[in-house]
């Protein structure tokens, strides 16, 4: 079983900066996508950032400018997030498909408030 562990969470100021990670484990031959996901409370999830294989990244309107994904080859997914803002609060999950299957972590919470 493929397992993905997020850390890098907690409370931070506005306009603070938090870097988030993402370690996948288990049975791994190839990850094709990778990506971070947000919910917050009465909202829907959404997409944040994703990155391909190849490294393209593709980011909402809401973080441009503000947030960074990036892999390794450790099999690991980031975010650095810069200039938070308290719309920024949420439940943030890590998504990897993985041999052509997805895979979602626990989630790590990021709270923006002064």
């Amino acid at each position: 079983q493929v397992q993905l562990v997020e850390s890098g969470g907690g409370l931070v100021q506005p306009g603070g900066s938090l870097r988030l990670s993402c370690a996948a484990s288990g049975s791994i031959f190839s990850i094709n996508a990778m990506g971070w996901y947000r919910q917050a409370p009465g909202n829907q999830r959404e997409l944040v950032a994703a990155i391909t294989s190849g490294g393209s990244t593709n980011y909402a309107d809401s973080v441009k400018g503000r947030f960074t994904i990036s892999r390794d080859n450790a099999k690991n997914v980031y975010l650095q997030m810069n200039s938070l803002k308290p719309e920024d609060t949420a439940v943030y999950y890590c998504r990897m498909v993985v041999d052509g299957r997805q895979y979602w972590g626990q989630g790590t919470q990021v709270t923006v408030s002064s």
